[in-house]
């Protein structure tokens, strides 16, 4: 490379023109031209517009022109002095450039060769000597002349630290842009090796930079050869990150282009051997699908989208990520149970043995299955209802489901929708996704291999809504009888029937289940088991259960009634039975125990042996406590384990007539104590009370147990009997109870939770219970059994309630009020 010639003549002429200089190495010259004084340069110069490349100092560079201004120029030149002045276009796509569309600072250059090409245009090999800046324009035909002013080149300072520091960045960064791009040739290394005018350096690796005319051009008029370096520097390793991001790629690109050539190469392999050998290959796999599709009782259309997805599969190639998808989804089209039912048992009185023997009471939902099984029965073709059981935890919803399907000689599936917050999850994702499935309601009727269930919607009051979507509102379809005969699933594209499924679900409360699904479902509630139907309940089932489930016989053990009792009313405290099964259990692990290790211990177990065995009771039941003291009655109140009594206190002290309500008592409670006063201040003269008390004493209502928040408006006549009780000193007559709503007008309106209250005030030993009128409905539905030994009053207005409560006779110790002499009574 030490002669110019020989370097130009290698070059490929007419790739480059005006127009696209890019892409080529630029030559420099290898003398590293002698420095030339600028004296020796003209004023006044041709002016030579070319696109999309800068021309720098000392760079050699081939230029193939076509303008005919261009090339009247460039001939006139090199039969002169072969000056010319070369700038950039501001805009490559001006065909014939003005003034204002080409750059004010540029590069003299001289011309060193000039070739005349077969199709007229002409290529030139020019190379950059030093950068002017144009005065102003001499004359603009038939060319651009300008009148130039040459700027004078800052060379940086070799011996400078920070200079030899960038200088070598350069030179690194420059190494690296050549090992990255293999389109530049290795030869470009020696020429960069061999420069030595850091000057000339930064000049010839500003001109091979990847990047916009306009970023050339700014390196180009940058005066200090510092920042200019710097910039530079700044270009080069952009260019860098993008080649070393570009070959990650390519590399990526290939390596996948290579596991695939592969995959498919062993594939075809496997292939031959398997036909060798006679194994199923893919086309084998898709027939059987095929075969067994035929054999399907399903509707005309989902038999011909079938064979369409089977027709899909035989083109798809069997390496693709696609295969295995189509595959998967025309199989659960094989294992659905698309018309494949279960035939239901027509035996009532059977059916009506099976749920009485798994639980015990629950009376209206084993009348509603046997009544759809005998409508069922008439008519051979009915859509399955939709039911709710809605009641408290641990009174045996779920497990109900089991005892119907048995009943029904049905299969039993179940799906748990606590938690659930994707609507996914019902309904199934499209099946171009990543991933997808169809939802829980298919894969469950899937699993189950039945399109006539019971299915069991465990917890339907714990379906949550999020970003994701709202289960509630997919469960709509479902749970229609009207619309899940045509269900379609999102994965599954094609309708499926619902409509022979019985489904049956569970909530412990309803305020949380969606309206419109609440509208959908045949509501049933359960209420918490009464003590005598968990002592039932225990002798039945628990105890054996447990006995069972320890490895013990009858004779190990005996737990009498009064020791159920016991567990129920002072070891528990729930509406169900769960937490007496486990007492119950706690108990035969005591025993397993004693038999495992030989020890002696007691047989038949009462009351008595229950601290021994499950230590002190935890609970307390409230007990009747009397009636010596005026201003105390007891009333009940319904809570989620069951009824129980609670006590009204009233005391007066003297003040001014202030109220005051203690015991943590919710806001309706508290209104029911006001209106309570309010009515009897208005019925002050017929019960008999000097309406100067109200003023002249403090009244102060309590309900004991204050931690236990309270609420609720069924302690409204207990109220007015202890206010009346306190105001006139006369005592509540003996083992009575009360329970009722009361108004302003004295009204006694009906209060739910009847039952449970009354079996409260029967454990209590209470004798009478008052009641509102409207209350004699519930009354009917409560067996005999729990009523003996109750007496039961039905009142609609409070002094009705104050006349059977109160006796005649003062109590003992009756406060004498102290008014004031002269007032009017």
């Amino acid at each position: 490379m030490n002669n110019t010639d020989q370097l130009l003549n290698n070059l490929v002429f007419g790739e480059l023109d005006e127009d696209d200089s890019d892409g080529l190495i630029h030559i420099i010259d290898a003398d590293k031209e002698d420095e030339v004084p600028l004296s020796n340069f003209p004023g006044t110069l041709p002016i030579l517009p070319i696109r999309n490349t800068v021309l720098f100092p000392g760079v050699v560079l081939p230029i193939t022109v076509g303008r005919q201004k261009s090339i009247q120029l460039v001939k006139r030149a090199y039969r002169g002095d072969r000056i010319i002045g070369v700038v950039a276009q501001k805009n490559n796509k001006v065909e014939e450039p003005e003034i204002d569309d080409i750059y004010q600072i540029g590069t003299v250059a001289k011309i060193i060769k000039m070739i005349v090409l077969p199709d007229g245009n002409t290529t030139i090999i020019i190379q950059g000597k030093n950068r002017f800046k144009i005065k102003s324009f001499a004359k603009k035909q038939p060319y651009f002349t300008a009148i130039v002013e040459y700027v004078q080149e800052k060379f940086l300072v070799k011996h400078r630290k920070e200079t030899k520091a960038v200088v070598q960045s350069l030179k690194d960064a420059a190494s690296k842009i050549l090992k990255l791009n293999p389109e530049i040739p290795p030869e470009a290394q020696v020429a960069l090796d061999n420069i030595e005018s850091h000057t000339f350096l930064t000049h010839f690796l500003s001109s091979n930079i990847n990047a916009e005319v306009a970023d050339k051009q700014q390196l180009l008029e940058i005066d200090d050869g510092m920042k200019r370096a710097t910039l530079l520097l700044e270009h080069m390793l952009n260019d860098i990150q993008m080649l070393e991001l570009k070959r990650e790629i390519q590399n990526k690109v290939h390596s996948d282009i290579d596991q695939q050539q592969r995959d498919f190469y062993l594939r075809q392999q496997i292939k031959v051997l398997q036909d060798e050998l006679g194994n199923e290959g893919p086309d084998q796999e898709v027939e059987v699908l095929r075969a067994s599709g035929d054999k399907k009782i399903w509707p005309p259309e989902i038999h011909t989208h079938f064979n369409k997805e089977l027709d899909k599969i035989l083109r798809l190639n069997p390496a693709s990520a696609e295969y295995p998808v189509a595959f998967g989804y025309v199989e659960l089209f094989v294992d659905l149970p698309w018309n494949d039912f279960t035939t239901d048992s027509f035996d009532l009185n059977k059916a009506r043995k099976i749920l009485d023997r798994d639980h015990y009471g629950l009376d209206k939902v084993k009348d509603r299955i046997i009544e759809y099984l005998a409508v069922l029965k008439l008519k051979q073709d009915m859509k399955g209802p939709i039911l709710c059981l809605y009641g408290p935890p641990g009174v045996g919803k779920t497990s109900l489901g089991k005892s119907i399907a048995e009943a029904l000689n049905r299969k039993y599936v179940r799906m748990s929708l606590g938690g659930i917050h994707d609507e996914a999850e019902v309904r199934g994702h499209r099946k171009t996704y990543v991933g997808a499935m169809p939802g829980k309601i298919i894969q469950n009727i899937k699993k189950v291999k039945s399109s006539n269930p019971v299915f069991i919607l465990d917890e339907i009051d714990k379906v949550r809504a999020d970003f994701r979507g709202d289960p509630s509102s997919a469960l709509l379809e479902v749970l229609d009888p009207e619309q899940n005969s045509t269900f379609t699933d999102n994965y599954l594209e094609v309708p499926y029937d619902l409509s022979k499924v019985l489904f049956v679900a569970t909530a412990n409360s309803l305020d949380t289940v969606h309206p419109a699904l609440r509208d959908r479902m045949e509501i049933i509630e359960i209420s918490g088991y009464t003590m005598e139907e968990k002592v039932k309940i225990a002798q039945k089932h628990l105890v054996p259960k447990q006995k069972r489930e320890h490895g013990l016989n009858a004779r190990d053990f005996t737990l009498n009634k009064a020791a159920l009792v016991k567990i129920v009313e002072k070891y528990t405290r729930e509406s169900g039975v769960r937490n007496l099964e486990r007492e119950i259990g706690t108990v035969a692990r005591k025993i397993a125990k004693s038999v495992a290790m030989d020890e002696e211990h007691q047989n038949r177990i009462g009351p008595d042996q229950l601290n021994d065995l499950l230590g002190p009771p935890p609970f307390d039941r409230e007990l009747y406590q009397g009636n010596k003291i005026p201003g105390v009655v007891t009333g009940l109140a319904w809570t989620q384990v069951g009824g129980e009594i609670l006590f009204i206190e009233s005391s007066l002290s003297r003040g001014k007539g202030k109220l005051t309500i203690s015991g943590q008592l919710g806001d309706v409670m508290k209104e029911s104590a006001m209106a309570a006063l309010s009515y009897l201040k208005a019925q002050a003269e017929q019960l008999d009370i000097d309406y100067r008390v109200f003023d002249k004493y403090d009244l102060h209502i309590h309900v004991p147990a204050g931690a236990v928040p309270k609420d609720g408006p069924s302690a409204g006549i207990t109220m007015v009997t202890s206010l009346a009780s306190i105001f006139t000193q006369r005592k509540v007559k003996d083992k009575i109870a009360m329970t009722g709503e009361i108004t302003l007008r004295g009204k006694v309106l009906p209060v739910g939770g009847v039952k449970e209250k009354i079996l409260a005030a029967k454990r209590a030993g209470i004798k009478e219970v008052i009641l509102s009128s409207r209350n004699k409905k519930d009354i009917d539905e409560i067996s005999e059994v729990y009523l003996k030994g109750i007496k039961l009053h039905f009142v609609e207005t409070a002094q009705e309630v104050i006349d059977i409560a109160l006796l005649k006779q003062k109590a003992e110790n009756a406060v004498k009020f102290v008014l004031p002499l002269n007032a009017e009574k």
